[in-house]
């Protein structure tokens, strides 16, 4: 059991060092000089500016599309439009056969649409699992196109065609696939709370506010306080400093270094 903790604990921290780092990769393509799509195409990143030149874009990589789709979706459920134009997208892709697979954060479990939208693609094949945080939003098809929000711009997006970018971002995929909870197993629903509790406690440690903990786990905010209230009570902790000290003290910190 010691060695199976310590090697999870390698893994998840493995993880959170990969989310770093696919942040600074972002950071290096956010602070490129916007000079039009051209340029940044023939470097293996096109801008894309509107939401609807993005669904276009997508389409046409989704009806090119031969062996695989993954996609990242972070922040709880997705809103019941995208849910709907999501589901003949995509149970066309599983009709020819084409691997498709997903990651929600664990609170897209309790997103009546999202589970309805998970059901209907899963019993024609596709996979999807859920994590307490994920690296960001993206959606890769062949590992030979990725599209990534734009860093400025809601709605656009950065279409990245680098063969080295794409299978970075393949790579962070994978890991955090390794260490997800499928979304279809009512069994595994005690590990997901679980897991999200703890995520609430690691960044409690690190002196986050409600906020932002609730906005990097995709709960509510009032779902959020009802968890630390819950902590604070099996911790025996007054504040959230000792909360934190508390849950270091006793291990129940997800990986090193993320102590308070």
């Amino acid at each position: 059991m010691a060695s199976a903790e310590s090697h999870l604990r390698r893994r998840l921290f493995e993880l959170t060092a990969r989310r770093d780092s696919l942040d600074a990769l972002a950071s290096v393509y956010a602070s490129r000089p916007d000079d039009g799509a051209g340029a940044g195409a023939a470097e293996g990143v096109e801008v894309v500016d509107r939401l609807s030149d993005v669904i276009t874009l997508i389409e046409q990589a989704s009806a090119e599309c031969e062996t695989e789709m993954i996609t990242c979706q972070p922040g709880g459920g997705r809103p019941t439009e995208e849910l709907e134009q999501a589901v003949a997208r995509d149970t066309a892709l599983l009709a020819r056969g084409v691997r498709m697979r997903t990651l929600y954060q664990h609170s897209a479990r309790r997103h009546a649409p999202t589970q309805a939208y998970v059901e209907r693609v899963a019993t024609v094949g596709a996979e999807v699992r859920t994590m307490t945080e994920l690296f960001g939003r993206m959606i890769v098809f062949d590992r030979r196109i990725a599209f990534v929000p734009h860093h400025q711009r809601r709605g656009g997006a950065a279409v990245v065609r680098s063969p080295a970018a794409v299978a970075f971002l393949v790579d962070a995929f994978d890991r955090a696939w390794d260490l997800a909870v499928p979304f279809g197993e009512p069994e595994h629903a005690p590990v997901a709370v679980d897991d999200l509790r703890q995520g609430i406690l690691r960044l409690l440690s690190k002196g986050l506010k409600d906020e932002v903990i609730a906005r990097r786990l995709g709960i509510s905010l009032r779902t959020c306080r009802k968890h630390i209230a819950d902590l604070f009570q099996d911790l025996g902790a007054e504040s959230r400093f000792q909360a934190g000290y508390l849950a270091a003290a006793r291990d129940l910190l997800d990986g090193p270094g993320d102590g308070p």
